[in-house]
C-alpha cells in the first residue's frame, strides 16, 4: 500500500471518529466529487463543450458538498443558492481573465518535460485554464456559504425577535470573522503548495520582473485571488438571501397577526 492509500484510510477513520454518521456522509461525498472530477476529465477529452460540462459538474460537486455536509434544510438551501450564484459570476470572471491574461498552455519551464511529445492534442488549452480556475474555487465558495448560512441561521433561532438591522450587524461581524480565516487558509494553502516552485525560481536567480510574470506562478496567484473573491461574494450573497428571507417572514407573520 502506498502513502496515498494510508492517508485516505487515516482520513476515513478520523472523519468517522469525529463526525460519526455525518463524517461518513462527508467522506462519501468526497469520493463522489472525486468521481465527478474524473467524469469531467473524460467528457472534456471527448470534445464536449467545456462551458456546459464545467457548469453541470460544478452543480453536482456543490450539491454533494453542501447537502451531504448538513442536515439543516434551510442552511443547505441558502448555501446552495449562494454557491450557484457566486460560481456563475466567477466563471464569467475567469473567462474574462483568461482572455486578457492568456494563462493557458505550457511555460518555458515545462519544455524539458514536453520534449519529444506532441502538443496537438485537439483540446483548447484556453478552456482547460478556465476549468482549472473554476474547479479550484468550488471548495472555498461552498465552505464560506455554509459557514455564514449556518451561523446566521443559529442567530435567528436563538433570537427570533431580532430586528433586521441587528441581524445585518451580526452578519457583518460573522462575515468578517469567516472572511479572515477562510482567506488565510486559502493563501497559506497556495503558498505551501508552491514553496518548491518559489525556491526553484530563487535558485535559478530569476530577476524580479521574470519572477512576477512567470506563468507557472501567475496562474496560481490568479486562482487564489479568484478564490478570495469567491469567499467575499459568498458572504455577501448568503447574508443578503438570509436577510431578505427574514424580512419576508416577518411581513408574513405581521400580516397573519392582523388577520387574527
Amino acid at each position: 500500500m502506498n502513502a496515498i492509500g494510508i492517508l485516505v484510510i487515516i482520513l476515513f477513520v478520523l472523519m468517522l471518529a469525529v463526525g460519526r454518521g455525518q463524517g461518513l456522509k462527508a467522506f462519501f461525498g468526497l469520493m463522489c466529487n472525486f468521481l465527478a472530477i474524473f467524469v469531467l476529465i473524460i467528457l472534456i477529452n471527448w470534445q464536449f463543450n467545456a462551458y456546459i460540462v464545467t457548469a453541470i459538474i460544478s452543480l453536482i460537486i456543490l450539491s454533494i458538498a453542501i447537502y451531504l455536509g448538513s442536515d439543516n434544510t434551510e442552511v443547505t438551501n441558502v448555501a446552495f443558492k449562494t454557491s450557484v450564484i457566486v460560481v456563475a459570476v466567477l466563471m464569467i470572471i475567469s473567462v474574462i481573465m483568461q482572455h486578457f491574461g492568456q494563462f493557458q498552455g505550457f511555460t518555458t519551464e515545462n519544455s524539458e518535460e514536453l520534449e519529444g511529445l506532441s502538443l496537438t492534442v485537439g483540446l483548447s488549452f484556453s478552456d482547460i485554464a478556465m476549468i482549472v480556475m473554476v474547479i479550484s474555487v468550488l471548495g472555498a465558495v461552498s465552505e464560506a456559504a455554509m459557514a455564514i448560512s449556518a451561523d446566521l441561521n443559529e442567530v435567528i433561532e436563538r433570537t427570533p425577535d431580532m430586528t433586521s438591522k441587528s441581524l445585518y450587524a451580526h452578519s457583518r461581524i460573522i462575515g468578517g470573522q469567516i472572511l479572515g480565516t477562510a482567506i488565510n487558509t486559502l493563501f497559506f494553502g497556495v503558498l505551501g503548495a508552491n514553496i518548491p516552485l518559489l525556491i526553484w525560481f530563487v535558485r535559478l536567480r530569476y530577476p524580479i520582473a521574470m519572477f512576477v510574470n512567470a506563468k507557472l506562478l501567475t496562474v496560481e496567484i490568479v486562482t487564489m485571488l479568484l478564490g478570495m473573491l469567491g469567499i467575499l461574494l459568498s458572504i455577501w450573497v448568503a447574508s443578503w438571501l438570509i436577510l431578505r428571507a427574514n424580512v419576508k417572514q416577518r411581513k408574513v407573520g405581521m400580516k397573519h397577526e392582523r388577520n387574527i
